[in-house]
């Protein structure tokens, strides 16, 4: 369990975003990003094979609330140069799910092995990003002070459906491998 202490040294030590990336990067984060980087946008991602992109697109467009896009990448690019001048999607994040025939196969620190030039990444808006406001607020957030996953909750409200994508969520960092 982590207390406030550390999550305090921690944030101090991951003050801006690129901080938070270059650690995931080298190996030392590989922890849930609550707490880290205040003031600084976090996203979830979804990578997925440019024959699903369009209508993943659309869906998230169809769909803000749930889906809120803050960037795309081109096809087969790691970088998205709006979010990050030195944003590689490969190495950046401390954690990803990689799902092979809708079922999840590895959970890796690093997805180079798993990178080809047809993907492409979609960052979803993260509660995470407006965890200071509440904070500043004087709203204890559990899930940092337990250093435990975020709260998450199933909702009864169906999203536009647009093929293949109907409903569900985009849960954590996830890359889908073709078949």
């Amino acid at each position: 369990m982590r207390s406030n202490l550390a999550v305090s040294e921690q944030t101090q030590q991951l003050e801006t975003g690129r901080d938070a990336r270059l650690a995931a990067r080298s190996g030392a984060l590989d922890a849930p990003t609550a707490g880290l980087a205040y003031g600084y946008v976090q996203g979830n991602l979804a990578i997925l094979p440019h024959d699903y992109a369009e209508d993943f697109l659309r869906f998230c467009q169809a769909n803000p609330k749930p889906c809120p896009l803050i960037g795309v990448s081109e096809k087969g690019c790691p970088a998205i140069p709006a979010l990050g001048a030195d944003l590689d999607i490969r190495t950046d994040v401390p954690r990803y799910r990689v799902f092979k025939d809708g079922k999840l196969v590895d959970e890796p620190t690093d997805i180079r092995k798993y990178w080809s030039d047809d993907l492409v990444t979609f960052v979803l808006g993260c509660s995470f990003s407006f965890e200071l406001p509440i904070l500043q607020a004087g709203i204890r957030l559990r899930h940092i002070e337990n250093d435990t996953v975020v709260p998450m909750y199933r909702s009864s409200i169906d999203c536009v459906p647009l093929r293949p994508f109907r409903r569900g969520s985009i849960r954590g960092v996830s890359l889908i491998v073709p078949p």
